[in-house]
């Protein structure tokens, strides 16, 4: 399993076959596992969720979206002033989520993907021994405040999603052999939360601390067997434009690793933690302080690439082995970019050797 550089999940290519191609052709040998590029609507991550899985639910109700194009309707936001609102209808104790293991999408877009990685790999395009890795949101990032901003509802809600992401993973397990699989939980809004207490107090008091959000990943994680592999990516989020929030170090976010690689009751491969354009000791310090168990560390610094051996020469004070890594997906960049995007983890891996 390759161990130099790791892809964090989306690619605005136009199909499953072209990112695998493309991205996987080249960078195979040194990936631990590829995903599908999170092709069509999984682009925009969360956002598709408003208007594919909790608009129109029986037990919500839509107290915002996004405003008429041209008259027409928008499902995507514009801004983050744009946004789909809900709330839990009076009433309801829980939320839950019918149709189990294909309500969300995941486990039926991985079946499909799945066939193509396969297919590949029998041809040689890509290397034996790639696993297939499939990146989804935890919980807490989906089911957040600035989604569901009535204080109580995230109670109500949060227990069914996580039961309807457990639903996925058995869908996924059945059609994709364990030795095969990687899942990879994305972890945003935790980032968020635990840095920005300031922003989360009002009604949602919890959000600010680790503790609030170890649970579902916990839970979460244990209904993988052993011998699927499990990564972790932790954001500071891009929508808007990166970053969404630029922490003054990586202190806290060392915090919130370090106490999700504890909490999780099994083996994790590996762990992504994002960096900003910033090559000063006081930033990367921090680092220092990982305490993994094993899980091999990607820093997300394939970004500038004229500062890059600057930040790398830093980073490595503290942390002297792990993987590369852009700071996010690419979704939310333009298509015509990736063709730069993949010279920039090819010259990074020729100059971190």
């Amino acid at each position: 399993m390759g161990q130099a550089v790791l892809l964090v999940g989306s690619v605005p290519l136009p199909s499953v076959e072209e990112v695998m191609t493309r991205f996987g052709g080249a960078l195979g040998p040194h990936l631990p596992a590829l995903p599908d590029g999170e092709v069509g609507e999984r682009r925009s991550w969360v956002l598709r969720l408003s208007y594919q899985v909790f608009n129109g639910h029986i037990d919500l109700d839509t107290i915002k979206r996004p405003r008429r194009e041209n008259g027409v309707e928008r499902l995507m936001p514009r801004d983050r002033d744009d946004v789909w609102l809900f709330q839990v209808r009076e009433g309801v104790e829980q939320v839950r989520f019918g149709n189990p293991g294909y309500r969300l999408g995941y486990a039926k877009d991985a079946a499909s993907s799945y066939f193509v990685f396969k297919t590949l790999r029998e041809k040689g395009v890509l290397p034996q021994g790639l696993r297939f890795q499939v990146s989804m949101p935890m919980v807490d990032s989906v089911v957040r405040p600035l989604t569901f901003p009535r204080p109580g509802d995230l109670e109500r809600i949060r227990p069914g999603y996580e039961e309807a992401i457990g639903a996925e993973l058995a869908a996924m397990l059945d059609s994709i052999p364990d030795e095969d699989l990687a899942i990879q939980w994305d972890c945003a809004w935790e980032v968020s939360a635990i840095h920005n207490g300031h922003d989360v107090q009002r009604g949602f008091p919890a959000e600010a601390r680790i503790e609030t959000h170890l649970g579902p990943i916990a839970r979460l994680s244990q209904l993988l067997p052993d011998r699927v592999a499990l990564g972790f990516h932790f954001c500071f989020g891009t929508f808007g434009g990166w970053p969404r929030f630029a922490p003054p170090d990586l202190g806290r976010t060392v915090e919130l690793v370090n106490a999700v690689v504890a909490a999780v009751p099994r083996r994790v491969d590996w762990v992504h933690i994002p960096t900003l354009d910033r090559g000063d000791d006081d930033f990367y310090r921090p680092l220092a302080r990982l305490d993994l168990g094993g899980a091999r560390p990607y820093l997300g610094m394939i970004h500038n690439m004229p500062s890059f051996t600057r930040r790398l020469d830093v980073a490595r004070k503290y942390l002297p082995d792990f993987g590369l890594a852009a700071y996010c997906g690419f979704g939310r960049n333009p298509p015509e970019d990736m063709p730069r995007t993949l010279e920039d983890h090819l010259t990074a891996l020729r100059l971190a050797a």
